[in-house]
């Protein structure tokens, strides 16, 4: 689904991502980890077309995306209501919200535990509520490929692993290829899922249980 191609990304001198290369095919769980600074973030914007590399080349081979960034903006000048924010994940909007996806919406806020939520002002929500909002705009549109960033550094723990349950069902049921930046793999990770470290260039691309051994080598490199 993804082929990324001797991809290299400057910053004026500084070098964020040198000579990087990987594949996912369809259906994978990648979790993507490094230190702070590593690289991580301006992988997934070169990902999501927000960034463009001076070098290499990258081809995804997906029909929709699903895009939940690091930083969630919430504009103070346009108070959206949490229905509305849904609502423009949708693929095909009218003028007014039908009921269809009225109730689909309100399914979706069932699963994210928030159903209180629909009709509120995105400005009065936590983090972590606003969150989970995201995140069901990025899935609304039924993506068959979906990219999150730290998602879960907002949310609190107890929601954390029904959250990455949804994620796992999601990938098993409907077969949505997942990329997911984490600073914390233990909370997220299944056996069959992939994981890379990249800390500028590509450290590690493999299984989970190979990265065991790979990061026992690391720490006793430091």
């Amino acid at each position: 689904m993804i082929t990324y191609s001797n991809v290299n990304v400057n910053f004026g001198n500084y070098k964020a991502l040198i000579d990087v290369s990987f594949k996912v095919k369809k259906g994978d769980f990648l979790h993507v980890v490094g230190p702070n600074g590593s690289g991580k973030s301006t992988l997934i914007k070169t990902l999501v077309g927000l960034l463009k590399p001076q070098s290499g080349k990258i081809s995804i081979n997906a029909v929709k995306m699903g895009y939940l960034p690091q930083k969630l903006e919430t504009k103070k000048q346009f108070p959206m209501t949490v229905k509305e924010v849904i609502y423009s994940g949708f693929n095909k909007q009218k003028l007014k919200i039908t009921q269809e996806d009225e109730t689909k919406i309100k399914y979706w806020l069932n699963i994210m535990e928030i159903p209180e939520l629909l009709n509120e002002s995105m400005l009065y929500l936590s983090g972590g509520q606003q969150q989970r909002v995201y995140l069901i705009r990025a899935l609304i549109s039924q993506p068959d490929l979906l990219i999150l960033d730290e998602p879960t550094s907002a949310l609190d723990p107890s929601f954390r692993e029904k959250f990455y349950t949804l994620l796992y069902d999601l990938q098993q049921e409907h077969g949505i290829t997942l990329i997911h930046v984490t600073h914390d793999l233990t909370d997220a990770v299944k056996d069959n899922c992939k994981v890379m470290y990249v800390d500028q260039h590509i450290k590690f691309f493999g299984c989970y249980k190979d990265f065991h051994s790979f990061e026992h080598k690391e720490h006793h490199h430091d």
